[in-house]
Formats: C-alpha cells, structure tokens, sequence
C-alpha cells in the first residue's frame, strides 16, 4: 500500500499500537475452561493464508502497530508458520517507510516450543508467553485432557537456553490451582521467568461451570502479601497486565483482572482472527471483516474503510462478570476463536 494511510486511533482518542493476530483455532491441548473436549474447529479453507495473514499484519505496521503478538488457538501447531514468523521479524526496528516493529512475541502452551525454540529465536522474537497453569503433573492432564506436562517444561527450557525471555501464565482456578499459585511463582522466578495471574474469562461454552472455578485476584493478592513482601512496579509490557516485584523472590508478578478490575481505560490493543475477523474488543460482539476486504477487487481502499469502520465502533470497556452459577457465557464465541 504506497499511499499514505491514517494511524489507529479510536473514538476515545486511544491510540492502537498492539496487534494479537491469531494463526489458527486449532489448538492441541484441550483446557477445560477454554473449549469443550469435543471441540468443532473453523474448516481449513476458511482461515487465511499466511500470505494474507502477512498483508494483514503489514495494514496495521502501516498505521503505527508496534507491537504484534502471534496467537491462537495454538499459534505453533500452524503449519509453515515460521515463514510468517520470519517475515514479520524483517520489520523488526527497521524504521523504514511503512512503519516497523518494536517487538514480534507470541502466546504458546509450551508443547512444541522446544521444536521451534531455536527459530523463533533467529527470527527476532525476544519474549515470549507460555500458558502454564500447573506443575503437577496429573493436575495438569486432568485441566488440559493431554499428558503433556513433559513437553511444556522442555519448550520453557529450551527458549530459555536460546535466550528468549519467558512469561508464564496461569490462570487462577478455584479449588484447582490456587494453593500451589506460590509454589508456581517460586518456581519460575528461580528459572528467571516472570509469572502474571489471570482471572478465568466467561468466552464460549465448556463443559462444567466457570463460576465453581472463578478466583478473584484480589483475594490472591491478599494471600500472597501475607506470605510475601509486594511492591508495585511501574513495568508496562504493552497489554493489559499490571505488576509488582516481589523482595523475597526476586521476580515480578502481574495481574490481569478482566472481572475484578476493568482495565480498558488505556486500551490499545485489537485482536484479528484466523479467518480475518477484526474484534476491537475482546468482551465485545464488533468486528470488521478484513478478509473480505482483502479479497475484494479495491483492496487498498477496502481496508482503510474497514479500519475506520472498526476506529469508530471500537467499544471504551467490556462487561464481563461471573457472579452466579449457571450463568451463560459473556460470549458464545470461545478464546481459541479470538485469539488468546
């Protein structure tokens, strides 16, 4: 696109430098507060190819996105996705005309991150995210469905030996994880990873009810102060996280508390689907189609339409609650859909 296009900026004067650009929805592991275990995934010829994954991602690096995390689903499982992978990571602090990127991440459940650990890491990514809910090996089959404890560990330390920095999450689950949370944030901040806490979001049907297994961090907080000493930090990493340090430990923790503690004010943050679908906010129903704009006849002028369309329905917060049991979902569609 040689003609001059607009920055990102929404209705609430936010402007929009992160991207969470899912690959696929397909996932190989199988949460039990993510999806169901019988899962129905998007038919193949519906998702873009990593062509137009490319020219989606190059739209946004046009407008001022500095920032582009990889997610999914399960990002890792794409296949070919190291040449999307590489060819983003060419746009890494080039500041040549058509913007650049300060930082190419992604969002992992670890599986088969020691496959890739090396070639992420040629490729520029830095940093990454790795779900991990869990050190306990039968816990971790029973909430994931899969016996993939092993693999996840291995992927953590060979990112690690190929010098990418780590960022565990775990999502804190009532009744299942909440009294190992310490052991999990000792434990990596021994390795040298960092830890962030999530609350469990109502996206999609499962097979159980969240509201058994809602935890709200601040009653985490206030059993960790009780064991450790806190200390807010002014650390930002682009999203929606806010952290502490922690003295005895020596690491820092972050929180995101989508129910307890809305965070929207200072959103600047989309999400694209595999199959093109631009979400401008997680908890919201919106979205723009940029594959049809993409695949249209004018393609240049059908994505500036579709980006000004998506600036000016961009929504200020989301609503998620969980606060009884038996409640639907906030959403029908699932995170894997999203993009995590």
């Amino acid at each position: 696109m040689n003609s001059p296009v607009s920055q990102l900026v929404d209705r609430f004067a936010r402007r929009i430098t992160y991207l969470r650009l899912s690959l696929t929805d397909r996932c190989d592991l199988r949460c039990a507060y993510c999806m169901p275990e019988r899962m129905t995934f998007l038919p193949r010829a519906e998702v873009l190819t990593l062509e137009e994954l490319h020219e989606v991602a190059l739209a946004f690096i046009a407008r001022g996105v500095r920032k582009i995390r990889l997610t999914g689903g399960e990002p890792l499982v794409r296949r070919d996705m190291m040449q999307l992978v590489r060819a983003l990571g060419r746009k890494l602090g080039t500041n040549e005309e058509g913007g650049s990127l300060d930082e190419l991440t992604l969002t992992t459940n670890g599986t088969r991150l020691a496959e890739f650990a090396d070639d992420l890491a040629a490729a520029g990514v830095k940093r990454i995210n790795v779900s991990l809910d869990t050190m306990d090996r039968a816990k971790f089959a029973e909430l994931t469905r899969r016996d993939s404890l092993p693999q996840v560990l291995e992927g953590i330390a060979a990112a690690k030996a190929a010098g990418i920095r780590i960022k565990l999450n775990a999502v804190a689950l009532k009744g299942i994880n909440e009294h190992e949370l310490p052991d999990l944030i000792a434990w990596a901040h021994g390795e040298g990873h960092s830890v962030t806490l999530i609350e469990v979001m109502p996206l999609g049907e499962v097979e159980g009810d969240r509201f058994d297994h809602y935890l709200p961090l601040d009653a985490v907080r206030r059993d960790l102060e009780a064991r450790w000493t806190l200390s807010a930090s002014d650390a930002r990493t682009g999203g929606p996280a806010r952290y502490v340090d922690i003295a005895e430990t020596g690491g820092r923790l972050g929180f995101i508390t989508p129910l307890t503690g809305n965070f929207c004010e200072g959103c600047n943050r989309v999400r694209v689907t595999a199959t093109g679908q631009l979400f401008m906010c997680l908890g919201g129903e919106g979205k723009v189609d940029l594959r049809a704009a993409l695949r249209s006849e004018n393609p240049e002028a059908a994505m500036a339409d579709a980006f000004a369309r998506a600036m000016g329905e961009k929504p200020e917060r989301h609503a998620f609650v969980i606060d009884k049991a038996g409640a639907a979902p906030a959403l029908a569609r699932h995170m894997s859909m999203t993009g995590g």
